[in-house]
């Protein structure tokens, strides 16, 4: 079967760039699902994508549809003939639905069957409807019409190249008549260019000063981004999302130096970044040590006789963005940070729950008492806490959002306060988000879970309960936020003591009944699906949740015990005989003795058990009292064999009440040595 190469080009207007991976990942998806469809076979495919354009190169696809056959199941043949042998009318009407008459109908099976074979259609003939389909599949939020118009897409469309080989399709789509003429640089080559070939696209375009492949672009501004920042000594902020939307942006992308005046590096450098990214689209470069440099290297779509005027034209355009952030930071310093917290008085946090301000004194004391026992300074955290919220008030955050915590790290350094008080300010928030960076400081980490335990305690209180679509105060995230913060930084704190204590805080403006034990469950819910994610066994992580541990880190410490317990020979062994114990321990009558009595043993295997019981009590005691779970599992796998060899000579129901009851004692004093680390029941 004879096989060309497709090419299919949509010329538009400037495509929004944030969406243009998007767009052309969709627009190669939906092609290739349409070629499937249709039984067409191809070598390769790839997608281009450019500011003014959305293209599919197809190689070696097939210029023929194969011939396939079609088989309709009908009726059974009972049902379709009655007991003389006359068609039913399930049988005329399985005839009808397949347009033919019931003598065309296969009457030999089982069932009746009709069989047909469909003639492939040229592939020229098919490629309108698929190229169609898949552009009006694309993830298009909002559709635009143009002109007089009735046709709806992202941006107006311009052109249409579509070319089979040498052939061009003929169709039109869009409002725009296939052909093979396609469009070159706004500028360096405002005409059309002459598509030679499917195979000769990227190279026709190129010669008119277009960089079709997306990739090719991406790469290029890269490297010259950091081969310019290399040549000022410096290192170039590249964030691939900002990355990629520049590559969305240009056609022939040129990167070209600009610098700013030196004195804008006296305002904190995050608020420069953040507008020169955001707004300006630019890449910022620092130093070796990290310190922003007044310079920035800006990609223009045009390679010009004169650089120089494209680069002032940018530094002009910067100024005065830089000029606003260096007068906000001026208007604020005039006054103290805590000063702010005025304003955040009239600031509503949520209707129920007070104003900012109410928040911030009660995470300054939640924080206080929080890092009293995390070897934290809890004067230090009231501090914090105080002024934690005080920058959502000031200029500087109300400009840029993204400094809140960052502008008061500032503004407490300029008013004096402690360096952990003021980086307190900005770790607040941290987590930022899944596998961000933590907390650097003890004042830090006080006030970040306060911060979250304060909100999770509130909206709870309130009834607010996040549901599987919709949690508009990232109540998930903060639990979150806060495991991970007293897990993997060794802070062992108890969140029963801690939640309690921010319960008592909001008074009567939160039903208080429950409301700790329905947020502490919340809290380690999350725990679970941590644990998945790190390959541990979902039964791991409900032996420790049965005995309801306090505190993150002590959970997590037995958690990786007894998941390094299941790893040994005597696990499983282990693990069923305390299901048994469970189950024969719950269907005692009465209360269970607290104390063996050696007088009523009436069998060696039971001395040996008590022996070696005792035995194990005396070594694990002192290492749960270090936590050292994993040791104390250990040293507990030895029970194994005395305990086989109870059950195997040793009827525990037996006929004596004194010997029945002491023999549930005995085995109370087994379960209740593995209960100091977890319910290893729940692993069978």
């Amino acid at each position: 079967m004879s096989a060309q190469d497709f090419l299919v080009e949509l010329g538009t207007e400037e495509l929004p760039p944030k969406a243009l991976n998007t767009l052309a990942e969709a627009f190669l998806a939906g092609i290739d699902k349409g070629l499937q469809a249709a039984g067409l076979s191809f070598e390769s495919k790839t997608v281009y994508a450019a500011p003014r354009r959305l293209a599919v190169l197809i190689t070696a696809l097939a210029t023929q549809q194969p011939d396939r056959s079609v088989n309709l199941d009908g009726p059974p043949r009972q049902a379709a003939f009655d007991a003389d042998g006359n068609p039913t009318q399930a049988a005329l009407g399985f005839a009808k639905k397949c347009g033919v008459d019931l003598s065309e109908i296969d009457q030999s099976g089982p069932k009746l069957r009709y069989s047909q074979r469909i003639a492939g259609k040229p592939t020229a003939s098919l490629l309108p409807t698929i190229v169609e389909d898949s552009l009006n599949d694309l993830p298009i939020p909002k559709r635009m019409r143009w002109g007089a118009r009735k046709e709806e897409f992202v941006r107006p469309t311009q052109w249409l190249v579509m070319l089979l080989g040498d052939q061009v399709i003929d169709c039109t789509i869009l409002a725009q008549k296939a052909g093979r003429d396609s469009r070159g640089h706004r500028f360096h080559h405002p005409h059309a260019v002459r598509i030679t070939s499917p195979a000769n696209y990227l190279s026709d375009l190129r010669a008119a000063y277009v960089l079709a492949d997306a990739n090719e672009r991406r790469a290029l501004i890269s490297k010259r981004t950091a081969e310019l920042a290399t040549l000022q000594e410096g290192t170039a902020i590249v964030p691939p999302a900002l990355l990629d939307e520049v590559t969305a942006l240009v056609e022939w992308p040129v990167p070209l130096v600009c610098s700013f005046e030196e004195r804008f590096l006296d305002v904190p450098q995050e608020a420069l970044i953040t507008t020169m990214q955001d707004n300006q689209k630019y890449f910022c470069l620092l130093d070796v040590d990290g310190k922003l440099l007044p310079r920035f290297i800006t990609v223009a779509n045009i390679e010009s006789l004169d650089p120089k005027q494209i680069i002032e034209g940018n530094e002009k355009v910067v100024r005065p963005r830089l000029t606003d952030a260096e007068f906000f930071f001026k208007q604020d310093k005039k006054q103290s940070l805590e000063s702010f917290n005025q304003r955040l008085q009239n600031v509503v946090f949520q209707a129920q729950l007070g104003s900012v301000f109410d928040k911030a004194e009660r995470v300054a004391k939640l924080a206080a008492f929080i890092a009293q026992r995390i070897g934290g300074d809890a004067q230090r955290a009231a501090r914090a806490g105080l002024l934690s919220k005080c920058d959502l008030a000031t200029e500087m955050v109300g400009e840029f959002p993204e400094m809140q915590g960052v502008a008061g790290y500032y503004y407490a350094l300029n008013d004096g306060e402690a360096e952990d008080v003021a980086l307190a300010l900005n770790e607040q928030y941290m987590p930022r988000g899944a596998g961000a960076e933590l907390p650097s400081t003890l004042t830090g980490a006080a006030v970040a879970i306060a911060d979250k335990l304060d909100t999770l305690v509130g909206i709870f209180g309130i009834g607010m309960l996040p549901t599987g679509s919709k949690d508009p105060y990232a109540l998930r995230r903060a639990a979150l936020g806060v495991l991970r913060i007293l897990i993997e930084k060794q802070l062992d704190l108890d969140l029963n003591d801690a939640v309690n204590f921010a319960v008592t805080q909001f008074g009567a403006k939160i039903k208080a009944a429950g409301l700790s034990e329905q947020v502490l469950e919340f809290v380690f819910d999350r725990l679970r699906a941590r644990y998945e994610d790190e390959g541990i066994d979902v039964a791991t992580y409900l032996s420790v949740r049965a005995l309801k541990p306090g505190s993150a880190l002590d959970f997590d410490q037995r958690v990786q015990a007894v998941q390094a317990f299941r790893k040994l020979p005597e696990a499983a062994a282990l693990a069923a005989v305390n299901k048994r114990v469970s189950n024969l321990l719950s269907k005692a009558e009465g209360a269970v003795a607290s104390s063996v009595e050696p007088k009523y043993f009436d069998n060696a295997n039971e001395f040996s058990l008590y022996s070696a019981i005792q035995q194990a009590d005396q070594a694990v005691q002192p290492m749960a009292a270090a936590r050292q779970y994993s040791e104390s599992l250990a040293r507990l796998a030895a029970l194994r064999e005395p305990v086989d060899a109870f059950f195997e000579a040793v009827m525990v129901n037996a006929e004596d009440a004194n010997v029945r009851a002491n023999r549930y004692a005995l085995l109370s004093r087994l379960r209740g040595l593995f209960l100091g680390v977890a319910d290893i029941s729940l692993l069978g």
